[in-house]
């Protein structure tokens, strides 16, 4: 018999999107809806990213051998869980977190041609699950995603640009198998896309512009198996559909004809943990997650490529109360970005290497079953 401890909880922490591809910042895992009985949880985060990159061969003759000195500003995550079982057959829960987040600093005075440039986007999403349990330990899970969200840009050649904060909607549909007496459990969850539609103000526009933007669709494998007694191996597969992702405010593209942001490639991210109980009150884990290199140029504002990483956590039982901390430190993958034509005179010209980038996460999750 193994004893459950939480592996949803630890992947949850310290093992998804701490510095995954494309906005994202939250794995949308459904992992809640397994907790025993009536379950809350509250979570909170840091990263601390350092990336920073040259100017290329190409173009240092003309731009000179710059730096960009670490361009990617630290930032924050909180995040709140409620589930509940209504009857021997109906979960409900619902989440709070922000799955989708930027933070671009370029300090000013580096030499580096994007320098002073500077972006955030900030969202919020409320999502609202149920599970049925069906015979033979299936179930099937679903519900709605309420999400906000909200971005400016002011870039080094004078653009500036800010939002108001679009509202919409997307759903969640899934099915999952368990096996209680091994710990095990298989849960396949679909996240539909979300389309905002945004009001923006650009300095080059006389009058408010509107733009529309996806923030894609994806597909979580999550699962946990015991594989011994008081040990548990976990993980996930997430697959997200970055490429249908493009942020295109109107008056910039009617003057150069180019995108703000946009991605040419899918993301797949791999998580993999093996935890452990070692006495009735503590348990650890380690976590194992990569998220391969897809090649190509990487935006200006995101110069980031895949990462590999490893994280550790530990967790603290006493009662009904579970306190789980963790870290993680990430290895993130070099990449190349595209210089404008206005500064290369041709498209395809290499603007900055960024190599040899890492980051630090840490967290904290404190659950409670009532």
């Amino acid at each position: 018999m193994v004893r459950v401890f939480g592996g949803a909880a630890l992947t949850a922490l310290i093992a998804t999107s701490a510095y995954a591809g494309g906005l994202e910042r939250s794995s949308q895992s459904v992992g809640i809806l397994f907790e025993a009985g009536t379950y809350a949880e509250i979570s909170m985060g840091r990263v601390a990213p350092d990336v920073s990159g040259d100017h290329s061969a190409t173009l240092a003759p003309v731009l000179g051998t710059a730096n960009s000195g670490d361009m990617a500003g630290d930032y924050s995550a909180f995040g709140f869980g409620f589930k509940t079982a209504l009857n021997d057959k109906i979960d409900l829960a619902f989440v709070v977190d922000s799955p989708i987040g930027a933070d671009v600093d370029y300090k000013a005075g580096t030499g580096y041609i994007y320098g002073g440039s500077t972006a955030s986007i900030d969202s919020t999403a409320l999502t609202l699950l149920a599970r049925y349990k069906l015979p033979s330990n299936f179930s099937v899970h679903g519900g709605l995603r309420f999400q906000r969200a909200e971005g400016e840009v002011a870039l080094f050649n004078g653009y500036t640009m800010n939002t108001d904060t679009a509202s919409d909607t997307g759903f969640v549909v899934g099915a999952a198998w368990e096996k209680p007496e091994i710990a095990a459990r298989i849960a396949l969850t679909y996240n539909s896309a979300i389309t905002h539609k945004f009001n923006a103000t650009e300095n080059i526009a006389a009058v408010t512009t509107q733009f529309k933007t996806e923030i894609p669709r994806s597909l979580n494998l999550e699962f946990q198996t015991g594989i011994a007694a008081d040990t548990l191996l976990f993980g996930s597969v997430r697959w997200v559909e970055w490429s249908k992702t493009d942020i295109t405010p109107l008056a910039l593209f009617t003057a150069t004809g180019t995108s703000l942001v946009d991605y040419d490639d899918d993301t797949i991210t791999y998580n993999i943990g093996v935890g452990r109980r070692f006495t009735p009150n503590w348990s650890g884990a380690v976590i194992l997650a990569h998220e391969p290199s897809t090649g190509g140029f990487s935006g200006n504002l995101g110069p980031t490529d895949g990462y590999t990483s490893v994280g550790l956590a530990a967790t603290y039982t006493h009662g009904n109360m579970k306190i789980t901390g963790g870290a993680r430190y990430i290895w993130i993958g070099d990449a190349k970005t595209e210089a404008p034509v206005a500064v290369a005179g041709v498209p395809g010209v290499t603007l900055g290497e960024f190599k040899d980038n890492t980051a630090v996460a840490v967290g904290l999750k404190i659950g409670y079953t009532f």
